[in-house]
């Protein structure tokens, strides 16, 4: 069967939430309802239907995202969705080939998104591009280096995060083009961030901040919540949930998690940070800190050349990619990437090709995490010329590493 494919207008939100709820095992509060749909960008939401019943639906958020070297827009796949009656019948490769088209047609050339489950987007050409880090630090065997930095101009303020807001706006929007992955924060998505009814807190207790400052103004914030609790004999046991810790310079980072560290009745702090956060620098004891790694941001070339050429690179490569894209065939050929420091260039050739690989490996590579060599030695790509991988593969390789730090 055929479904045809729209957008759907507000007033067809309800049956597209019904779906996602479905597909998703979710049930929200209302308001947690009325948030999604006001971040909702109407003409691009996509459903299939079958007659008048919505089987399946996805949506995009228009970012401006950072890419090595570069603030590019970036289409921010989101809410893909089936019902469960309407599973394996192609629903969501109909979605995702015209999603993908979709968003060709407005000159984005990069698609990234959170996957659900990771073993769903490779087929649609998306590689897992960044990595989080999952951690927990002991508030005993959190002490800092030595030379740790420091600044005594620098202060602490505790503020209510909701009357921070525009603080907090300024900070993070100046610090969003040091790391690929981040993307710029309308209004709506500063109100879910900043959500704190009982529902936002899982038990967790109300959202808090710090502030840190000098006489010029803020230099950082932290956003967290703490689960307080007691042991049996009256120990203080509590858990602090780091929910975000952003700064302009090193003597506010360290002062930010000093705080965050040494709050009262503490035991621990625990949260998601990248993979080559500061803290594992900082702390005196790395054994302290207990880490897991798992897959954050999924990207996918839309347009290969025009997203090769939009980003920077750390050294000079010349090689002829032999792209394999079986969702967007207009990728499909060979391609010289001609790049150094300066600048890059990216052209379709009949060259011999240097490397054969699936558009996925690219976007894998592509915020920077350097991840091409790895998958060379697993036997997933193929390599014509000798060297030929691990040259691009360090010339797309960027520090710091990509971490996005906001699910969409």
């Amino acid at each position: 069967m055929t479904y045809p494919i729209r957008p759907v207008d507000e007033a067809e939100w309800p049956a597209f939430a019904d779906v996602l709820s479905e597909g998703f095992g979710w049930t929200p509060h209302p308001q947690e309802s009325e948030r999604f749909k006001a971040q909702t960008e109407f003409d691009r939401t996509l459903a299939a239907f079958d007659g008048d019943v919505i089987a399946g639906v996805t949506a995009v958020f228009s970012f401006t995202m950072t890419v090595p070297g570069a603030q590019i827009p970036v289409a921010g796949v989101t809410a893909v969705s089936v019902l469960p009656s309407h599973r394996r019948r192609g629903v969501l490769s109909s979605l995702m080939r015209r999603q993908l088209s979709d968003v060709r047609e407005r000159g984005e050339s990069v698609a990234a998104l959170y996957a659900s489950e990771s073993v769903i987007y490779g087929r649609f050409g998306y590689g897992r591009a960044s990595s989080e880090m999952g951690f927990s630090v002991p508030k005993h065997g959190s002490a800092f280096v030595a030379n740790a930095p420091t600044d005594p101009t620098l202060r602490i303020r505790v503020a209510k995060p909701a009357e921070a807001r525009a603080e907090f706006e300024r900070l993070f929007a100046s610090v969003v083009p040091a790391r690929p992955g981040r993307y710029l924060r309308d209004e709506h998505f500063w109100t879910a961030v900043l959500a704190d009814e009982e529902f936002d807190r899982h038990g967790n207790g109300q959202l808090r901040s710090v502030i840190a400052e000098d006489d010029r103004g803020v230099r950082g914030y932290a956003l967290f919540r703490i689960k307080a609790n007691w042991d049996d004999d009256g120990v203080p046991n509590g858990l602090l949930k780091l929910q975000e810790l952003e700064a302009a310079d090193p003597a506010a980072r360290a002062l930010l998690w000093r705080s965050v560290l040494d709050r009262d009745l503490i035991s621990r702090v625990e949260g998601g940070r990248p993979v080559d956060d500061a803290l594992i620098a900082l702390l005196a004891d790395p054994r302290q800190l207990r880490a897991s790694c798992t897959d954050e941001l999924w990207v996918r070339l839309v347009e290969v050349d025009k997203a090769l050429t939009s980003r920077a690179y750390s050294s000079a490569v010349d090689v002829v990619i032999e792209v394999e894209d079986d969702v967007c065939p207009w990728n499909a050929r060979r391609w010289r990437l001609s790049a150094d420091t300066s600048g890059a260039e990216c052209k379709p050739v009949e060259d011999e090709p240097d490397m054969s690989l699936p558009v996925a490996s690219l976007g894998s590579a592509y915020m920077g995490d350097g991840l091409l060599a790895a998958q060379l030695d697993a036997g997933l790509l193929r390599e014509h010329s000798a060297g030929s991988v691990r040259r691009l593969d360090a010339a797309m390789a960027w520090s710091p590493k990509p971490w996005t730090g906001l699910s969409f």
